[in-house]
């Protein structure tokens, strides 16, 4: 009865940070209205459909604080790729004779054919030989897929001025774009992992793929215009190529800049280590992303290994002493023709492969510049490779601990890493026992 008699607000619910509703009964009548937080109106039903439509579920609490920011980036630089993508078809089938009265359909349907083959065959060698390094090295290798799809969509807008080889600049450019595949495709996935915080990877893809599906409906239209106004002018097409493209590289530079990873790659846990042992200071996860590099480096001065073979650096046993000589660690370290390798024991975890990390990067920086500054000053009287090692392994044992917790105090994931590990591991303490 005393139910019945009472008036006014008696609960609230929310639809994550999206809507909010309370019920209140009126004239002994439950109502559910809906309310804006702090009292401000409710976003309209436009707003809320395009929502529900193109951003992912609970949004924007169940994706990454980068995500809005890395989309906008993103949807500009795919606008700019479809209309650069349209030069690009255009110049293609000009080229395979649409349009050519002397043109057979025989010849045509090789020279695709082949483009098709070779660009297959491509697609398989680059996942065989670079999809390792896809997941460490996400953010280089999604600005480097961009930068080689527009070499390829220059290459074919190019090819029918060439006509002897035209053939042979198109199925190069089809190898560049089954490369521009792979790795766009995985390096995506790699940052969806990265975006999704309520183990939502599948909304996150689906809506990402309505993202750019609208995008591409609107460069559709746009192209509409354009295609007349290029059509048997490449003086044209070329200049529009150009500011496309300089708009799709800037725009892929800021996406990729405005992503903040919190797991540890070689690049983040050498920057983050460096500023460390220089003044103590334990660099956030935003910070240390502003300065690690996002352009590839095909070759480093010093590289650094992980998880090679025992036998590729240790060849007696006399080796193996010296490589356990004030070493009570899960790995084996050694300075190898010009590289820190690391040999990882089968039984070592997580913190031990950042460890050992840790130390090959302490080896690689004194070897990169004999005269480093911070800690590792005690490193550059070392005589030897070995003595190197050694001492650098006292270096370690005194800072890392200190070290992890003060990331893990930073918010950096120590559960698990991006670090570029084979999958070579070893039990030599069982042996040497």
């Amino acid at each position: 009865m005393e139910m019945e008699r009472a008036e006014g607000l008696i609960a609230t619910e929310k639809f994550g940070s999206q809507e909010k509703w309370s019920y209140q009964v009126k004239s002994g009548r439950m109502k559910r209205e809906r309310v804006g937080e702090d009292g401000e109106k409710p976003s309209s039903s436009i707003t809320a459909a395009f929502k529900s439509v193109f951003l992912p579920q609970g949004y924007p609490e169940s994706v990454s604080e980068d995500y809005l920011q890395y989309q906008l980036w993103d949807t500009l630089q795919a606008f700019s790729s479809s209309l650069s993508g349209t030069l690009a078809t255009q110049a293609s089938l000009r080229g395979v004779g649409v349009g050519n009265q002397e043109a057979t359909v025989a010849a045509a349907t090789v020279t695709w054919l082949l483009r098709d083959g070779t660009g297959m065959l491509g697609r398989i060698l680059f996942a065989w030989l670079k999809g390792s390094k896809l997941d460490s090295e996400a953010k280089k290798w999604r600005l480097f897929a961009d930068i080689l799809n527009d070499i390829a969509m220059f290459m074919e807008i190019a090819a029918p001025h060439f006509p002897p080889f035209f053939t042979l600049i198109v199925c190069i450019a089809g190898i560049f774009k089954s490369i521009v595949g792979v790795a766009g495709g995985a390096t995506r996935a790699a940052l969806t992992v990265h975006q999704a915080r309520r183990n939502n990877m599948a909304d996150i893809s689906a809506k990402d793929g309505s993202q750019e599906t609208l995008v591409n409906l609107a460069g559709l239209l746009v192209s509409l215009v354009l295609i007349p106004l290029v059509t048997n002018n490449p003086v044209l097409t070329f200049i529009l190529f150009f500011c496309f493209t300089v708009l799709h590289l800037f725009a892929n530079y800021k996406a990729v800049r405005s992503v903040v990873m919190e797991t540890l790659n070689e690049a983040r846990l050498s920057i983050i280590l460096h500023q460390y042992l220089l003044d103590g200071r334990i660099l956030s996860p935003a910070e240390a992303n502003q300065r690690e590099p996002v352009v590839l480096e095909f070759k480093r001065e010093v590289p650094i290994r992980l998880g090679v073979r025992l036998g590729d650096i240790i060849k007696d046993p006399q080796e193996l002493q010296l490589a356990l000589k004030n070493n009570n660690k899960s790995y084996i370290i050694r300075v190898q023709n010009g590289s820190v390798c690391v040999c990882l024991a089968a039984d070592a975890s997580v913190g031990d492969e950042i460890m050992a990390a840790c130390q090959a990067v302490c080896i690689s920086a004194v070897l990169h510049k004999p005269q480093p500054d911070g800690a590792l000053r005690q490193l550059c009287n070392t005589r030897d490779s070995w003595e190197l090692v050694s001492e650098s392994h006292k270096l370690i044992d005194r800072i890392f601990q200190p070290f992890l917790t003060g990331i893990e105090r930073a918010k950096w994931q120590t559960d698990r890493t991006l670090l570029d590990w084979d999958e070579w591991r070893v039990e030599w303490r069982k042996k040497s026992h």
